[in-house]
């Protein structure tokens, strides 16, 4: 599982180091190949192999004869990337990708459960409750 959010830095060629404690967290069973999708509130998720094997399979599991499903692949497929860690633990995230999420020099990494998301840092500011207080009333509301 991945948790916490680290500030990150994207140096000139696009690239990105993992945090210490987020690289730790990949299975090392995983080896260096990640996946990378375009994603919701314009981030970017990045996956295991076991995570995205098991997002893909939902996926490949919806009927292609039906028009709105049939969409739903598409867009799916086409918004992910394999990437892969160098030995220094980074990762080349594509031009492409940094202009869906508006990625700039600075960036916010953040652990979400089974997935690690990259964000523009003021975007990633508007998607996230920072008062305790509202947090805790929004997981009383769906966690009861």
């Amino acid at each position: 599982m991945f948790n916490s959010h680290y500030d990150c830095k994207l140096d000139p060629k696009g690239r990105l180091v993992l945090p210490a404690k987020i690289k730790a967290a990949i299975p090392e069973a995983n080896g260096s190949v990640l996946m990378l999708r375009m994603a919701e509130d314009r981030c970017l998720a990045l996956y295991t192999l076991v995570e995205y094997r098991k997002l893909e399979n939902q996926i490949k599991s919806l009927n292609i004869n039906n028009q709105e499903q049939r969409l739903l692949m598409r867009s799916f497929f086409n918004s992910v990337t394999e990437v892969e860690l160098d030995n220094a633990g980074r990762l080349l995230i594509p031009k492409q990708y940094q202009a869906y999420a508006g990625l700039e020099k600075e960036i916010m990494v953040a652990g979400n459960g089974n997935r690690i998301e990259i964000w523009n840092s003021k975007n990633y500011q508007n998607n996230i409750i920072m008062d305790p207080a509202d947090l805790s009333s929004l997981m009383e509301k769906h966690l009861s």
